[in-house]
């Protein structure tokens, strides 16, 4: 039974590695067992700036209701990652905000986020957006659909700053363009404390013509992963969607090379990003107004997301006027789903989000009391250990008596030997007469995996954890622990444990199970000191409720025994 029982747990354990593996490979990353990620993915590869011609200005596509399709939009030199000559750069600043928006099609080619430092330590902001030999990343739109041989203003058309103005708590900053008869107003507007903008569009016709023009709004981004990826642990980088129907889904780089990724390509609801461990950007484009969108490679190593909406036929004379909002910052669960329904899916706990998203609530009313994200991750553990306190009991109760009936079992092996049937009866016999259930250890144990595996996830994505510290020597929740004092005592927890429990009477068991606080603690090296903490304080009430259920079945045998 016992040799059964450790066959099983090896290839549970066995699955999961090969899951993990896949899980990396799907992610671009490098196999366990050799092999090399795909090229979109390899980090520090330069980007490739997109030429004039290509697909970086969209047409508008044939089902968008009143939008013809486009000229190729190419007489304005420039492109992402090389701006024209022209341009000029704008810099506007908040409480959270240090943008710079290029008169070059009036886009966003930097942001700053002044409340949180950059990576590897840097005491400088968080560089999120950038138009640089390092990262391409940036937000752009324009206004498409003019006849053959005609260009409306889009990201590839030289603006003029018209005003930068504070109107009350808000900052507007307006950007204006003419082309082929029709003038397009761009307004961002920003807020203090706040990481959405509202960016207004204004199309005025100046042709004596109607016009029947869509506008596109659009995130371009280079293929490589931010510097503060880890091989130990799989996050997403990569273009992201959603919609009322299909709900949240997510484009990987590698799935664009290969043209086989499957999105929700038209809808009247929803919004585009693109996503990284802790941040993202999103355009949240006019509710209800019908949208075409596309995720496609610009060029090598430069990919983008967009979605266009017809603005409709506008008269001579006439304007309209298109609303969106743009979200530039921290996964910010709170203020992400105020903007938008789904929006705060962008923090991804996939299958296990039913449980994820209520821990992460208890979570931050835990903080609210405490104001200490680290005594957050203590509490939280404390109370969810004190909830499945009886499952618990009831596994550390049946590996006691396994414990108590360790050297009877290795006396039944020595009498029989070799005789499987025989010793499995006797065996058997005995679990009956003293009560045990052999799996009495294990099942309650299953039933809080998918609690736990979702606290780790709550952990490892919430970017409140980023720059937070806990005590003395833990000063950033999501980064490593300097001085590897909680993996080392993590690593002493996980031997502990494994003393406590029964002996394998197989002497490679043994040895297997005094391997693994190696394997597993080694890797706790690197991984956030904010998972550290909750495995250390997890283990370490695991010992304490263990040490008490058998302290407290040693006194009930001894009372039994007289």
């Amino acid at each position: 039974m016992d040799i059964r029982r450790t066959i099983l747990w090896m290839i549970f354990s066995f699955s999961l590695l090969l899951l993990w593996n896949n899980w990396q490979v799907h992610n671009g990353k490098p196999s366990l067992f050799g092999g090399t990620p795909p090229a979109t993915q390899t980090t520090g590869q330069a980007p490739t700036p997109a030429a004039p011609a290509d697909t970086s200005v969209p047409t508008a596509p044939a089902g968008t209701p009143g939008a013809p399709v486009a000229a190729t939009d190419t007489a304005v030199p420039g492109g992402p990652g090389k701006p024209a000559s022209t341009s000029e750069q704008v810099n506007v600043k908040t409480d959270v905000f240090d943008l710079t928006f290029d008169t070059m099609g009036a886009q966003l080619v930097k942001a700053e986020l002044l409340k949180y430092t950059g990576f590897e330590g840097s005491s400088d902001p968080m560089v999120l957006l950038d138009n640089s030999a390092s990262l391409v990343y940036l937000a752009q739109s324009g206004v498409i659909g003019a006849p053959a041989g005609a260009s409306y203003p889009t990201h590839l058309t030289p603006f003029k700053l018209v005003s930068k103005d504070t109107v009350g708590d808000a900052l507007n900053v307006v950007f204006e363009s003419e082309s082929d008869g029709v003038r397009v107003v761009k307004t961002y507007t920003l807020h203090e404390g706040r990481y959405d903008i509202h960016v207004k569009h204004d199309i005025y016709n100046l042709d004596t013509k109607p016009v029947t023009p869509a506008l596109y709004l659009q995130l371009v981004r280079d293929g490589n992963d931010p510097p503060d990826t880890s091989s130990f642990y799989s996050t997403f980088t990569g273009p992201a969607l959603y919609s009322a129907e299909e709900k949240f889904q997510k484009v990987s780089f590698s799935d664009i090379d290969k043209g086989k990724s499957g999105y929700t390509k038209e809808a009247n609801n929803g919004w585009i990003g693109m996503v990284q461990h802790y941040f993202a950007t999103a355009w949240v484009p006019t509710e209800t107004a019908v949208r075409h969108n596309e995720a496609l490679r610009l060029s090598e190593n430069l990919y983008a997301i967009r979605s266009i909406e017809s603005v409709g036929t506008i008269e001579p004379g006439q304007h309209k006027v298109v609303e969106s909002d743009l979200w530039v910052g921290p996964q910010d669960q709170k203020a992400m789903s105020e903007l938008a329904p789904g929006l705060e899916l962008v923090v991804d706990y996939g299958w296990l989000t039913i449980i994820a998203k209520p821990l992460f609530k208890i979570m931050t009313w835990l903080h609210a009391i405490l104001g200490n994200w680290g005594w957050t991750i203590v509490a939280l553990t404390l109370l969810i250990k004190l909830v499945f306190y009886p499952l618990s009991a009831a596994s550390y109760r049946s590996m006691a008596k396994m414990k108590q009936v360790t050297p009877r079992m290795q006396a039944l092996r020595e009498k029989f030997g070799d005789d499987k049937a025989k010793l499995n009866a006797a065996m058997m016999e005995m679990y009956r007469t003293e009560k045990i259930n052999p799996l009495g250890g294990c099942l309650p144990m299953v039933v809080q995996i998918p609690v736990f595996i979702s606290l780790y996830w709550v952990l490892l994505g919430s970017v409140e954890m980023r720059g937070a510290p806990w005590i003395l020597w833990i000063h950033d929740l999501a980064a490593r622990d300097p001085w590897f004092i909680l993996p080392a005592f993590m690593m002493a927890t996980m031997f502990l444990q494994i003393k406590l429990n029964p002996t394998p009477p197989d002497p490679t068991q043994a040895k297997i199970m005094m391997i693994m606080p190696l394997v597993f603690g080694g890797m706790m090296f690197l991984f956030p000191a904010g998972l550290v903490l909750y495995w250390c304080v997890n283990n370490a009430v695991s010992i304490a409720q263990q040490r008490y259920i058998m302290h407290k079945l040693d006194k009930e045998t001894a009372a039994g025994a007289r």
